[in-house]
C-alpha cells in the first residue's frame, strides 16, 4: 500500500500507531495491576495488542515507499532509523497482554483468586509481570514520541514562516 485517496500510506497509518501503541500500553498496565479490569478485558486486551502489532510493519513499509519518493536528508533518514526500532516494542506488548490474557483466564478458572494464600503465592509472579509489563508500556510509548517528533521534523523543518505572513488572523 503507498497511496490512499491521492495521498501517501503513512501519513494515514502513522495516525493508528500513534494512538494504538499508547492505548495498548495504558491497557495493558491497567490489566496487570488490576486483575478484575483483565477480566473485564478478556479477549480484547490480546486482540488490541495483535491489532497494533500489524499496524507497526504496516505503518513502516508504507515510510519505506514514501522515503524513496521525497527528497533525501538527515532528518528523513533519522526517522525511518527511528521508526524500524519500534517493531520490537509492539511485539513485546502483543506477547505480554497475551501472558496477562492467558494468566486471568487460568485464574478465574481455577478460582485461585478466591483464598488469600493463593494470591499470596502469586504475588513474585504478578510483581515480574507488572514491572516487565510497565518497562514495556514506557518503552513503546516513549519511542512512538521519538519517533513522531522526528518524523514531525522531517516533514516541516524550513515548511513554514515563524512569523505570520499577514494573510490570516491570529
Amino acid at each position: 500500500m503507498s497511496l490512499v485517496n491521492g495521498l501517501p500510506a503513512h501519513i494515514l497509518l502513522v495516525h493508528f500507531v500513534v494512538v494504538l501503541v499508547p492505548l495498548t500500553a495504558l491497557a495493558l498496565v491497567v490489566c496487570v495491576i488490576w486483575p478484575k479490569a483483565a477480566q473485564r478485558m478478556g479477549v480484547v486486551l490480546p486482540l488490541l495488542a495483535l491489532v497494533t502489532l500489524v499496524s507497526v510493519p504496516l505503518t513502516t513499509q508504507a515510510g519505506e515507499w514514501l522515503e524513496g519518493h521525497v527528497d533525501d536528508n538527515a532528518l528523513v533518514r533519522r526517522h525511518a532509523e527511528l521508526g524500524d526500532g519500534l517493531l520490537p516494542w509492539a511485539g513485546g506488548l502483543f506477547l505480554l497482554a497475551v501472558a496477562v490474557w492467558w494468566a486471568t483466564g487460568r485464574a478465574a478458572a481455577s478460582g485461585s483468586g478466591a483464598t488469600g494464600s493463593a494470591r499470596w503465592s502469586a504475588l513474585p509472579v504478578r510483581v515480574v509481570a507488572a514491572v516487565l509489563s510497565l518497562a514495556v508500556a514506557a518503552g513503546a510509548v516513549v519511542d512512538v514520541y521519538r519517533i513522531g517528533d522526528s518524523g514531525a521534523k522531517a516533514a516541516w523543518h524550513d515548511g513554514f514562516s515563524k512569523t505570520a505572513s499577514g494573510g490570516g488572523d491570529d
